[in-house]
């Protein structure tokens, strides 16, 4: 009997250890996205701006994998992450140009066929 308890030491070790590797991580990854609180103005402003600077506007065409739900604020909240994303990930690219109406979110905002980058 004593040797089994440093056997059942080992195992109940390499258990932990394979238990731990298969735990779920933690994102660092960062979305911008609209306030919930932004106006449809300012969210039509950033469209627009996002549009005009070289972010791709056909996922939110009635075409688009993004155009559903059909609101401003699903409209601008993917394009304002593409925005970010495009333009370094910094707070700078979501907060500074997107004032009052863009938040940084750790939960990924995708759904069904709308894939945040």
């Amino acid at each position: 009997m004593a040797n089994i308890s440093p056997l059942l030491s080992l195992i109940a070790i390499l258990l932990s250890s394979i238990m731990i590797n298969h735990l779920p991580v933690a994102s660092s990854k960062q979305w911008c996205v609209s306030k919930q609180t932004a106006k449809d103005e300012q969210l039509e402003d950033n469209i627009n701006f996002a549009c005009s600077n070289g972010i791709d506007c056909r996922p939110i065409l009635p075409s688009g994998a993004c155009f559903k739900p059909n609101t401003t604020i699903s409209h601008a909240s993917y394009l304002m992450n593409d925005y970010y994303q495009s333009h370094g990930r910094t707070n700078e690219a979501c907060l500074f140009y997107f004032p009052n109406s863009g938040i940084l979110t750790s939960t990924d905002p995708s759904y069904n066929q709308c894939i945040y980058k």
